[in-house]
């Protein structure tokens, strides 16, 4: 869907020519979220803007669709493409319905087609229509005009999104919060989305693939599975942390290692009773990542929990053997070594 050949940006200055993204080549296939990640000037933004041009190439190509984009005149080819920046840019001027039907109203799409995709979008990232829709930015909190950003990204309904780190200015509550919506949008959009963040725990909650980049060189493009086990190279290692081995615990859901049987020991089956009955801390989901539920579990000294469905109904049970089994089968071949 969107394919980067060759991608490269220089600039000139007066202490010479500056290479700020060098050979770029990247393939990312419909309905992905590539994360461009990297630390500060290393050419992760650069290159972003690149694909719709608001930053011109010096040489490459970038292509839609296998259609190369450089016969495209710049306006129409931003008109295909979704953009969502860290300072969300909202007209203050403009109401929030206003705010979002922008490029439809460019399109010339008639009043109440723009309505109608409006309030959909609105709903769509959890602000009632009813609400918000005559409201200004000024009147919201950074969080909502963040949602507002990503509606107005999607109105035209575009096949390619560029996020520039679109949640990077909010709390981290309200970051996890808004991540999770956003990913629950992308299930039934099936975007094709390059995001930009400095942030390894983002990229690895978001991504389907991840680009690494370093002085303006892409080090590294793989799933997040495969950046955190293999690092391509030390800078990589050092940027992902230490405890990169921990962090692959995100990419496996409970419902992938629960066993479906209550636990054999009659402990253990009073353990899982008493935390089905004792509340809202250790109740876990079949969706929920494994390093979620690792850390209820310790939390409550734990060694087995009921899982629920998206029912609340019980539909298995977590184990610290289950954990360690898989720990086993998935980690061994970490270049870190840590299989438990």
């Amino acid at each position: 869907m969107i394919r980067l050949d060759n991608l490269t940006k220089t600039f000139t200055t007066p202490a010479g020519t500056v290479t700020a993204a060098d050979h770029i080549n990247m393939d990312v296939a419909e309905g992905e979220i590539c994360i461009l990640l990297g630390p500060s000037g290393c050419g992760k933004t650069t290159t972003l803007k690149m694909v719709n041009r608001i930053i011109p190439p010096s040489s490459g190509k970038v292509f839609l669709n296998d259609k190369d984009t450089s016969g495209l005149d710049a306006i129409t080819l931003r008109r295909q493409i979704g953009y969502v920046i860290q300072q969300i840019g909202l007209f203050p001027n403009m109401t929030v319905g206003e705010n979002v039907g922008v490029v439809p109203r460019m399109l010339g799409w008639d009043k109440q087609k723009i309505r109608k995709r409006t309030e959909a979008l609105l709903e769509m990232v959890a602000l009632d229509p009813a609400v918000f829709y005559r409201r200004y930015p000024k009147e919201l909190s950074g969080g909502q005009q963040q949602r507002i950003g990503v509606a107005r990204a999607l109105a035209a309904d575009p096949p390619v999104l560029l996020m520039d780190e679109p949640f990077g200015a909010i709390d981290p509550i309200n970051r996890g919060i808004i991540q999770d919506e956003f990913l629950r949008m992308q299930e039934k959009l099936g975007k094709t989305i390059l995001f930009v963040s400095h942030d390894i725990d983002e990229a690895v909650k978001m991504g389907d693939k991840i680009a690494l980049f370093r002085e303006g060189r892409l080090q590294q493009f793989d799933t997040p599975d495969r950046v955190l086990a293999h690092p391509a190279n030390d800078f990589i290692a050092d940027f992902v942390g230490t405890d990169r081995t921990l962090k692959r615990l995100r990419l496996v859901r409970v419902g992938e290692i629960m066993q479906a049987d209550p636990p054999a020991t009659a402990a253990a089956r009073h353990e899982s009773a008493a935390a089905a009955s004792s509340g809202p801390h250790v109740v876990i989901h079949a969706t929920d990542d494994l390093r979620v539920a690792v850390s209820q579990m310790f939390t409550q000294d734990l060694s087995c929990v009921p899982v629920v469905d998206e029912e609340g109904r019980c539909c298995g049970y977590l184990t610290h053997q289950a954990i360690t089994r898989k720990l086993n089968e998935t980690y061994l071949d970490d270049d870190q070594g840590l299989a438990p």
